[in-house]
């Protein structure tokens, strides 16, 4: 697009607060799910840590498996598909160019995700995002209809890749060999323990492993969900939740019918036989079933922003939504200093009980202080530094009176 123009496909500019609430508990549950691998050098390695083999420790590690793992990333991932749809018609109002602003954002984007994979944590998904957003710029043309197809075919040939992995894993006879795992997941506790060079080399060490996982499993569910909000976006659906509440109640049957029957299956497998083919087998499975929970979700929290409780929800979630970036950064780096050699190096030493606890503490922090910050600045702090960079001229910082 060289100068845009504003297709009635397009929806109108400015800030929509389902959206926000919706990025706020999407970014509650990526919370949960990353800060599970912050705490624990031990998680996703097929070995769980020997010092929180207790009932409740494997109750709490299940409850997250089933109801958090797989399924927020998805739905963050939806609202960046949305929220480009909003970039389109915010250009096309200003009359500006929005390629070139678009490929800036994606830059900064990825410049900041490189920065917090090395220093903060491996997981990183602002890279991912970078570079699945190009092809979203490409794709930006298409009809919904075919990005609803697109995002189906997509999630099918990756689940069937998974199929035929596990079968050859099955035929091989081939699994996770624990002691080396469990060996390496002890010496990354103590690198991870260290001083910051010690910190940095162990995340770097993680990368790769890292990257593979991205790739091949979250990558392309995640660009499914892009393609669905897209879709969606080009719908203004969430502009017109009342006109889609039967959708949404289909949504939340099929969702939390087999959605949770999807995380069930992942959570057992997971836990009770990691690194063997039944549990490559499973994440095919998940990743059918994951989306219908994701969405399940969204539906529920949609409706219910459209009902008595749309004022708590909105005060709580959408000032947390609105600074999504400098939420997601500010949680590793908390993370950082409390589990790792950079500040108290509790990595290991805290069970799973008390990491969920600490993460929920954590996010009504982040919702308090966003409220705050967002009374005085019309910008989260990164907000403000991306959007300087995108647009190459700073908005403004203070919000009028202030």
């Amino acid at each position: 697009m060289t100068q845009t123009t504003a297709p009635e496909s397009l929806p109108k500019a400015g800030r929509v607060k389902s959206v926000d609430a919706l990025r706020g508990f999407a970014l509650l549950g990526i919370l949960i799910v990353n800060i599970t691998y912050l705490a624990s050098a031990y998680h996703g390695t097929g070995v769980e840590d020997p010092g929180f083999d207790s009932p409740t420790d494997n109750a709490v590690r299940t409850l997250v498996a089933v109801f958090f793992e797989a399924k927020f990333f998805l739905l963050f991932s939806f609202i960046f598909g949305y929220s480009f749809t909003l970039q389109l018609a915010s250009a096309a109002k200003a009359g500006t160019r929005f390629t070139p602003r678009f490929l800036r954002r994606l830059t900064g984007l990825f410049a900041l995700g490189a920065v917090h994979a090395v220093a903060l944590f491996p997981g990183d998904i602002l890279t991912t995002y970078a570079v699945l957003g190009l092809i979203l710029l490409a794709l930006h043309r298409i009809r919904p209809r075919t990005a609803i197809r697109t995002a189906a075919v997509l999630l099918a040939l990756t689940s069937a890749a998974y199929a035929l992995l596990a079968a050859a894993l099955w035929q091989a006879n081939g699994s996770v060999d624990k002691a080396a795992a469990a060996a390496q997941a002890a010496a990354a506790t103590d690198a991870l323990r260290g001083n910051a060079a010690s910190v940095i080399t162990a995340h770097l060490e993680q990368l790769p492993d890292v990257a593979f996982l991205l790739v091949f499993f979250q990558a392309p569910a995640a660009l499914a969900a892009l393609l669905l909000g897209l879709a969606a976006g080009q719908q203004q659906a969430l502009t017109r939740i009342p006109a889609h509440r039967r959708l949404l109640r289909r949504l939340q049957t099929a969702g939390f019918i087999l959605g949770l029957a999807g995380g069930v299956v992942y959570a057992h497998v997971s836990l009770a036989h990691p690194g063997t083919a039944y549990q490559v087998l499973t994440l095919g499975i998940d990743v059918i079933t994951a989306p219908l929970l994701a969405a399940a979700y969204a539906a529920t929290l949609l409706r219910l922003l459209h009902s008595r409780r749309a004022d708590t929800l909105e005060t709580v979630l959408a000032p947390a939504g609105r600074m999504a970036l400098t939420n997601y950064l500010s949680q590793s780096l908390v993370c950082a200093l409390l589990f790792t050699g950079y500040g108290a190096a509790l990595i290991g030493r805290i069970p799973p009980t008390g990491v969920t606890m600490i993460a929920l503490m954590l996010f009504t922090c982040q919702a308090a202080a966003s409220r705050w910050w967002l009374a005085r600045h019309p910008y989260g702090p990164v907000e403000w530094g991306l959007r300087t960079w995108t647009n190459l001229s700073p908005p403004r910082w203070k919000n009028p009176g202030r």
